[in-house]
């Protein structure tokens, strides 16, 4: 029907330990909640702090690069597959500032047999992208062994 929405449902990613990005368990994790939707777009709203600073008042390369490999391989991994990251490219538009809520978005855009690429930008609220990127995932379960994450080998 004309005028009517389209609801499109939210899945929360799981936090994942450690990680530098969305580990709940660590205290130096940026600490970023993602989720993904139903056509496979992972999104998350967050701010940064003085925690994530590069030049005054705005946030440190690095830590914006860390975000969209995060997403970027987030969603690679809630499509099903054990990846890891074998090429970022990341392009910084704008600063990015801090204290002020960002956006990320991420999105797979090609499936090989063993490589995935997917793509990333971090907007500001006025959906101006500030950093975008470019990944590569290539298979790798075995990099993700339980028995080989605890070091019993």
């Amino acid at each position: 029907m004309k005028g009517d929405k389209i609801i499109t449902m939210k899945r929360q990613i799981p936090y994942h330990g450690w990680c530098f990005v969305c580990g709940i368990e660590n205290p130096r994790s940026i600490g970023i909640t993602m989720f993904v939707d139903d056509d496979g777009v992972l999104t998350s709203e967050f701010t940064l702090s003085e925690a994530h600073q590069g030049p005054p008042g705005h946030t440190h390369g690095g830590a914006s690069a860390a975000i969209l490999d995060e997403a970027m391989g987030l969603v690679v991994w809630a499509a099903g597959h054990k990846v890891a990251a074998v090429n970022l490219e990341i392009n910084y538009h704008k600063p990015l500032p801090l204290k002020q809520p960002l956006i990320v978005e991420a999105r797979i855009t090609q499936v090989d047999e063993r490589k995935i690429f997917s793509t990333g930008e971090i907007k500001l609220t006025d959906s101006t992208v500030a950093v975008s990127g470019r990944g590569i995932y290539v298979v790798a379960p075995k990099l993700f062994d339980k028995v080989r994450l605890s070091g019993n080998q």
